[in-house]
């Protein structure tokens, strides 16, 4: 899969060319290195004092696979990775601040319209985190 030059270009100028991408829910969550290794810690970190929490550890530490960028900015997502997510052919990658999310197209486009409902959600989360 070919990475949108925004977030290459953010990867080779802030990390390295080292991403780790995990399954999550209906995606694929791809993480620096740096930003994986502060998420594992948090996660083990909070394992000790939540027992839930290894359900979660065994998850994404689990199915973490470490995907390099190659010369020309692609990174190779092993088929049993892409399955789990129904990742297939057309893919949409959005920026999630820390990390960016790779997701089936055709999924992204039923699971991310948001409602009227949603963006009076929105309105609201906003103005309480003083933005607007």
């Amino acid at each position: 899969m070919n990475i949108p030059t925004r977030f290459r270009d953010v990867l080779r100028r802030q990390y390295d060319e080292r991403l780790m991408v995990a399954p999550w829910h209906n995606c694929l969550r791809a993480y620096p290195l740096p930003q994986w290794e502060e998420l594992e810690m948090t996660l083990r970190a909070e394992g000790k004092t939540q027992p839930q929490m290894i359900k979660l550890l065994r998850f994404l530490v689990g199915g973490v696979v470490d995907c390099p960028l190659d010369k020309q900015g692609r990174v190779l997502l092993p088929p049993g990775l892409r399955a789990g997510c129904e990742v297939d052919k057309d893919v949409v990658v959005s920026g999630m601040i820390t990390y960016f999310e790779i997701w089936d197209k055709a999924v992204w486009e039923r699971e991310n319209r948001p409602a009227e409902e949603d963006f009076q959600a929105f309105e609201q989360i906003m103005i309480q985190s003083g933005l607007m």
